[in-house]
């Protein structure tokens, strides 16, 4: 069943602004935490050079991400795969990119550094993890309605939240990865850019 997420259409123009100037010319995207389906549909057929996988960990989300693709999908839109990201190995040996929207808020913390250890198992250097949600920074005051948002997820499950994002810079750079930089994004989210360090 395709479901559909009113959110996901107004924030993708914003989101594919970035991966226009982040992205490689070629090679495969890795999108974790799919969910609908229409971000990889959509950002697939803006990118006809790259391959985009998406994956969910949620069988219901694969079962969307599927019908998008099977509706909307470029000949460049892979099938989804399952994968959490606190599973190892990944379904997925090695890509050039990797996406992920609105996952960190709704998982344990352990799926943070889960995320960039996965991802530096399987990207080369140079690549670009791209995030894109609600986060806390330091240096700038949380909005009331992601307090509240925050307070209402930790009420569902005391282990989500929104992230600091120092902490996920933290748990970046601790996988090799160095906070590239943030945008502003409606809605009081971000997109939060890492890039993966030379070997040494």
């Amino acid at each position: 069943m395709r479901r559909y997420s009113p959110a996901a259409e107004r924030n993708r123009e914003f989101i594919l602004s970035v991966l226009r100037e982040v992205l490689p010319q070629s090679g495969l995207v890795l999108e974790i935490a799919a969910g609908t389906g229409q971000h990889a549909a959509y950002f697939a057929q803006h990118f006809p050079g790259l391959v985009w996988q998406p994956t969910d960990a949620d069988p219901a989300a694969l079962q969307s991400i599927a019908a998008w693709r099977e509706e909307d999908g470029p000949r460049n839109l892979h099938a989804p795969l399952r994968l959490d990201v606190t599973e190892r190995p990944w379904p997925v040996p090695a890509a050039d990119a990797l996406l992920c929207c609105n996952l960190l808020h709704i998982a344990p913390w352990a799926a943070c550094p889960a995320l960039f250890r996965g991802a530096a198992s399987i990207l080369p250097p140079r690549a670009p993890v791209v995030l894109y949600g609600p986060f806390i920074r330091a240096d700038a005051p949380t909005a009331p309605s992601n307090q509240a948002f925050d307070a209402q997820l930790r009420g569902r499950d005391a282990a989500w939240g929104i992230r600091a994002l120092a902490d996920v810079a933290a748990a970046a750079g601790e996988a090799g990865f160095a906070h590239e930089q943030t945008r502003d994004m409606p809605a009081n989210n971000l997109i939060a850019v890492f890039r993966r360090g030379a070997p040494a």
